[in-house]
């Protein structure tokens, strides 16, 4: 009996095309049946965040990180050529123009093929998202969760 491969994935980064990659890479090994992790951490976690706003009990810190990060994995600005927000529009018409998915596409998908997508609670903690923001049916744990999962891992990415 083969075991099934194991990949993971921290997300990190708050940018467009990093998390594409890392979606890209977490559908692609679903896809060769590995079991996969996406670990959302620090700006990684506004992949997650849904784009509404929710109302919910704040401190004026809470609020502030609230405002100044994305609303959805569709606001993320780009890692290079952001041009104020032109960049974004650049690519995503680019994109349309080739028929490649856009990054909320790429996560429903995950979705779909049973990848666990995991939000950081210690980071929920500091830049005070609850779980009301995120995206539901998505798994919540802290870093000892990660490395459960990363020590079984064939893959481990940090993106």
């Amino acid at each position: 009996m083969t075991e099934n491969k194991k990949t993971t994935i921290v997300l990190f980064s708050g940018d467009y095309d990093k998390a594409m990659a890392a979606y890209i890479i977490a559908n692609g090994a679903a896809a060769y049946d590995h079991e996969v992790t996406i670990f959302h951490t620090f700006w990684g976690l506004n992949a997650l965040r849904k784009d509404e706003d929710i109302k919910v009990q704040k401190g004026f810190m809470e609020k502030m990180f609230g405002k100044m990060m994305p609303k959805g994995a569709d606001k993320m600005g780009l890692s290079k050529m952001n041009f104020a927000g032109m960049g974004p529009k650049m690519i995503k018409s680019v994109m349309k123009k080739h028929n490649a998915l856009s990054l909320p596409s790429l996560i429903d998908m995950a979705q779909e093929q049973d990848v666990k997508l995991v939000a950081c609670t210690m980071t929920m903690d500091l830049l005070g998202l609850q779980k009301e923001e995120l995206l539901d049916s998505i798994d919540y744990a802290g870093v000892a969760a990660y490395l459960g999962d990363a020590e079984e891992g064939n893959v481990n990415l940090f993106i």
